[in-house]
């Protein structure tokens, strides 16, 4: 098991004294629920609380209100008041892979295969190489981005051998139970 390195005591931050007028005119500001938490916590900070007090008095926990104090001390109060940056994943599928497997998902299923399913879809994508390894999340998302619904009939292209069964003036065929009378059709008016 992995032992955490302990963190260094933090320092303590005193505000320049622009900074706390800054403060105290944005406090004044219609501000989201963040920013709010982010100047109080810099406010608790300057007047000598601990990490521990701030965050119990704020709503919030001991490493965020250490993360706030820290980038106060790093690059000051704009950026203590701001949103740090998140990473963006890569992506996963590439346009070439991407327009392969929504061709894929467009044609007929695989032999004995009613109709593609993701699971399905992620092993065929496999099976004919079209990438490594691959999620069903990945698969349900660019499914979704393309609005594709491969197992509904009406969504994809089909060949003209899948067209379904038709009775001989065109129409569908009735279900064996079914009568020729509608639902409903035979209610009387009162």
């Amino acid at each position: 098991m992995r032992q955490k390195k302990p963190r260094p005591r933090f320092p303590g931050l005193k505000l320049k004294d622009e900074d706390r007028e800054l403060l105290r005119r944005k406090a004044r500001e219609q501000l989201t629920e963040r920013a709010w938490k982010r100047i109080r916590v810099l406010q608790m900070l300057d007047k000598g609380k601990t990490l521990a007090a701030t965050a119990a008095a704020v709503g919030s926990a001991v490493p965020s209100v250490r993360r706030v104090g820290e980038r106060y001390l790093a690059a000051g109060v704009e950026v203590a008041l701001r949103d740090g940056k998140r990473p963006i994943p890569p992506r996963k599928l590439d346009a070439r892979q991407e327009a392969a497997i929504v061709a894929m998902v467009c044609g007929p299923p695989p032999e004995g295969r009613a109709r593609w399913t993701i699971m399905l879809i992620v092993q065929e994508c496999m099976k004919r190489s079209i990438v490594d390894e691959i999620g069903r999340e990945t698969i349900r998302v660019l499914l979704k981005n393309h609005a594709l619904k491969p197992w509904r009939e009406k969504n994809v292209v089909r060949p003209q051998d899948r067209r379904g069964v038709r009775r001989a003036d065109g129409q569908r065929p009735r279900h064996p139970g079914a009568t020729g009378r509608r639902v409903g059709a035979g209610r009387r008016s009162r």
